[in-house]
């Protein structure tokens, strides 16, 4: 029988344990130099407990399973829709949004994931994302038509997640954001004055 130990791992596992290290890293378990030198180790790890070895010494952090994937579908067509607070985001989302309005505010939402991907099917909509303090993005495959594209997330590598937009925006609006915010342990004060509790991951 082989050992649970032995088993290979997956992209999604991987993606998991650096989100667990990015954790840690939030609440001062280890340092920076830690964290680098982990999600190195974390990404090249091939057997489950090569995996588990980058968090076996953090409290409440050895990886024992594996997030699903998951994904979600979102309609909207001549209405409102909006996501916000701390609500549990996939690792893959449909945004379907016909002549709507749509807002996906993921500042404080639960995320699981290292890697997000957003496929946009968009029509004469206002679309507005508001994205975590530290989360990258890529837009590259993301195709913008006679629509008005205001994106002020500067580019780069971040320790939080990733989103990856790709898909078609015809017509409308679309506005990309992170927060304004300021961290105080469990909870996130955001400006114009909001107060968030964050979410754990």
């Amino acid at each position: 029988m082989t050992d649970p130990r032995d088993l290979r791992v997956s992209d999604s596992e991987r993606e998991h344990v650096v989100g667990l290290l990015h954790k840690a890293l939030a609440n001062a378990l280890i340092s920076l130099e830690e964290f680098t030198t982990r999600t190195e180790t974390a990404l090249a790890a091939i057997t489950r407990s090569e995996l588990n070895a980058v968090l076996i010494d953090i409290p409440g952090l050895v990886n024992t399973e594996t997030v699903p994937d998951q994904r979600l579908e979102l309609r909207s067509v001549l209405s409102k829709m909006r996501r916000r607070g701390r609500w549990d985001v996939p690792n893959e989302l449909v945004l379907r949004c016909d002549q709507s309005w749509c807002e996906l505010d993921f500042a404080v939402a639960r995320i699981p994931y290292q890697l997000v991907k957003i496929e946009f099917d968009v029509r004469a909509a206002h679309v507005r994302l508001k994205l975590p303090s530290e989360s990258a993005l890529d837009a590259t495959a993301l195709q913008v038509m006679n629509c008005r594209y205001l994106n002020k997330v500067r580019p780069g590598p971040q320790p939080g997640p990733q989103f990856v937009l790709s898909g078609k925006v015809r017509g409308g609006t679309l506005t990309i954001t992170r927060p304004v915010a300021l961290r105080l342990g469990s909870v996130m004060v955001r400006f114009p004055l909001k107060i968030d509790r964050v979410a754990e991951y």
